[in-house]
């Protein structure tokens, strides 16, 4: 089991990182200043894979184990569902130190993170995530949300786990799109971070499409490493941090215009990733060589490369204006400028990106 540490100073906590190490979780949980009475969220595809593997562990361990069963997809990523958490969380007694354990993929953790933030202004909260795309991403860093109509991730927080267990044998029985979908933030930290990875990345995707364990536990590893240099420095996205929203303003646009369920998040990052490479192009920021790169290696990995045809520039542009990430009608856009090198692009209005994106490559 490796660990990289997450150093923010009280809120550190370590990413366990290994194969097979789930049986781990209770005696990982005891160290910590909980109580004994533990609410563990999942869903339904999950509790029957590896409800009963987290819940032996933590009942060994001496906790007390009850079920938060929620759906699966983004369109249960809602305050709906964290009502119905809530409601589970007061009928069971849960108190300040009882720990919220979430053993899912990103929407889980998102919704059942939001909960554990907001339930008696915050218990403690760990994470076990089940995906690729959250082993390496969406379970480090505390970004914790749900959904709203309007906007993906525009109500939520920001709370640190006190641990997250990366388990890459929980990815064995991960449908192959999942698997794809999970790619596309591992690529993001190439293009964003380290040529290197994205050269590593060129030369083994194959055997992270086939789920080889020595090739998924470097990229988890490598993954986790670049998102922690990257939260230490900026734990709340005033900086540094926006980096990691490369592809993310356009897979975020996405998601909403085709209603959260057409695309996974993964899906719509890669299709995302690519459009922003396009557009960098077209600024005259990026080579045409460093494009056909970025998008060999997002087609490699099994993702699509084009905008849905019913989205034109104008829909984007009109959706982008309620991204999180808009200030006085200006659109902030992490657009590569070479691989391993981005830049956060804040002085571009909406009339110059419907321009460039209508004359895109």
């Amino acid at each position: 089991m490796e660990i990289i540490k997450v150093d923010l100073g009280a809120r550190s906590y370590p990413i366990y990182i290994g194969a097979g190490i789930i049986k781990e979780l209770g005696s990982c949980l005891k160290a910590l200043p909980v109580g004994e009475k533990a609410l563990l969220i999942t869903n339904c595809t999950v509790r029957s894979l590896y409800g009963t593997h987290a819940e032996k562990s933590l009942k060994e361990a001496g906790f007390q184990v009850a079920f938060g069963v929620i759906g699966d997809g983004e369109q249960n990523k809602t305050l709906a569902t964290a009502g119905h958490l809530y409601d589970l969380a007061f009928d069971i007694g849960l108190d300040r130190k009882s720990p919220v354990v979430v053993l899912g993929g990103g929407v889980t953790g998102d919704v059942a993170g939001f909960v554990a933030a907001t339930y008696l202004r915050g218990v403690p909260f760990i994470q076990v995530p089940t995906t690729l795309l959250a082993q390496v991403d969406s379970s480090v860093g505390g970004k914790v949300a749900v959904n709203h109509p309007r906007g993906k991730n525009m109500i939520g927080a920001f709370y640190q786990p006190g641990f997250v267990l990366a388990d890459v044998a929980l990815l064995k029985t991960l449908p192959p799109r999942e698997l794809r979908s999970g790619l596309a933030e591992v690529v993001k930290y190439g293009v964003i971070w380290s040529e290197d990875f994205f050269a590593w990345l060129e030369e083994n995707i194959e055997a992270l499409l086939a789920g080889d364990t020595e090739a998924l536990i470097h990229v988890v590893r490598e993954s986790c490493r670049i998102k922690a240099a990257v939260v230490e420095q900026d734990e709340t996205e005033g900086g540094l941090r926006a980096i990691l929203n490369y592809g993310h303003t356009f897979g975020h646009a996405v998601e909403t215009l085709t209603g959260y369920g057409r695309y996974t998040h993964g899906e719509a990052v890669g299709i995302g990733m690519a459009a922003a490479a396009r557009l960098a192009a077209a600024l005259g920021l990026l080579s045409v060589s460093a494009l056909g790169r970025i998008e060999a290696l997002i087609r490699r990995a099994g993702l699509a490369l084009e905008m849905p045809r019913n989205l034109t520039p104008k829909n984007l542009v009109d959706s982008f204006q309620h991204d999180k990430k808009a200030a006085g009608g200006r659109l902030a856009f992490v657009l590569p400028l070479s691989i391993g090198k981005v830049s956060v692009n804040k002085d571009l209005s909406a009339e110059v990106i419907e321009k460039h994106l209508n004359q895109a490559p």
